[in-house]
């Protein structure tokens, strides 16, 4: 016998309830000796866990084996040797911890025997997902868009029985009806599908020739969907009925379509606000005027105030994209950029220097802000 019972069990002496159990369970299975036929090896071991399992499981015995030590517990007659701890003790340890009497199925043991569903109830068919790259105008618009996609549709000739006409399904001959056939060895009970009926506790007779007993088959198959105005990258549109079909009479799954929305050369998007950037000549940022904007609903004018500056933002109220809600629009933010004249003439030149020569600081506030900070960082007088 090994001479720690945490060690046996592979667990630490600070180890939990649950450590201990869930070291038990998986060396339990491992060492059983229906597991092991004729394996005096695995025999021991099997002895050597349950004994383990057996003092620490229950915290009494747990706290005067931790004080008196392996050694004096064992040759104190509590916990016994090899010869003190036989195979049906262990068996009993093992019996208990799983529950059942004289034996248990690797169903019971991992959940199998909950009340099993009926084999036969009509099956869902699986949801598909599509991704659709539209244009900006698209989701700005609307559009119709026309799908081709392959798709599992139900046997419009066995209507999803998997059955030629005028032919049925019989119980299956290799389970008796219940879907599932039952191995046993000893001790242990492995129960599994019946691969004869595949769990379902019949069988046909007369397969479908066009669907192959399947009761469904794939199409490639063209509809067309409609896009709502507003749209944009990751907006999910639902085709109901367009799945796959479902399995006895189970309802067809349905068609998930996602939606990419594809750059444009002049609008970027944040919701369903807009945004654009618009040149505008140095003279109308200087003295002022009415500039061109495009806008998803047509050419718009936009004031542009006396002294606007390179990069500021002006807003057109309700002139961005639609909502996908149906109420209302976002606005269009438009960035102003001051283009400075180039490929000036000589006289254009000579006007301009005596127009700059003109300025004052009261003409160029942030310029002679600028200059200001700066003298300061520099420490100039």
């Amino acid at each position: 016998m090994a001479q720690d019972f945490y060690q046996t069990l592979g667990v630490q002496k600070n180890a939990s309830a649950d450590e201990i159990k869930k070291a038990y369970r998986k060396l339990a299975i491992q060492y059983h000796p229906d597991k092991n036929p004729g394996n005096k090896e695995a025999e021991e071991k099997f002895k050597e866990v349950s004994q383990a399992y057996e003092t620490l499981s229950d915290p009494g015995k747990r706290q005067q084996y931790d004080a008196m030590g392996h050694e004096a517990y064992t040759q104190g007659g509590r916990g016994g040797g090899p010869g003190g701890f036989d195979a049906r003790q262990a068996q009993d340890i093992f019996s208990q911890f799983f529950g059942g009497g004289g034996g248990f199925s690797f169903d019971d043991l991992f959940g199998g025997g909950q009340r099993r569903s009926n084999p036969n109830a009509p099956v869902p068919g699986d949801d598909l997902r599509y991704d659709l790259e539209i244009d900006f105008e698209d989701a700005m618009y609307g559009a119709d868009k026309t799908l081709s996609l392959p798709r599992q549709t139900e046997c419009d000739a066995c209507h999803g029985s998997g059955c030629e006409p005028n032919s049925s399904k019989k119980t299956c001959p290799a389970c008796g009806g219940r879907g599932f056939q039952t191995l046993s060895q000893g001790f242990f009970s492995v129960r599994q599908p019946c691969r004869s009926c595949g769990g379902s506790g019949q069988v046909i007779e007369k397969p479908c020739k066009k669907c192959r007993g399947q009761g469904r088959y794939q199409v490639n198959e063209t509809f067309t969907i409609h896009i709502r105005p507003g749209v944009d990258t990751g907006s999910q549109l639902r085709v109901q009925g367009k799945g796959g079909a479902g399995l006895r009479g189970g309802r067809a799954g349905d068609l998930y379509v996602f939606i990419h929305v594809r750059g444009n050369e002049i609008f970027a998007r944040s919701g369903d606000d807009l945004m654009c950037e618009v040149p505008v000549p140095y003279a109308m940022a200087v003295l002022g005027g009415v500039a061109d904007v495009p806008t998803i609903t047509g050419k718009a004018k936009m004031k542009i105030p006396a002294g606007t500056q390179s990069g500021t933002v002006l807003r057109l109220k309700s002139k961005g994209a639609p909502s996908l809600r149906g109420t209302g629009r976002g606005d269009l933010h438009v960035r102003i950029l001051v283009e400075s004249p180039a490929g000036l003439s000589k006289e254009q030149a000579e006007l301009l220097e005596k127009f700059n020569a003109s300025l004052t600081a009261k003409n160029t506030p942030r310029q002679t802000a600028y200059s200001e900070r700066a003298k300061r960082f520099l420490r100039e007088e």
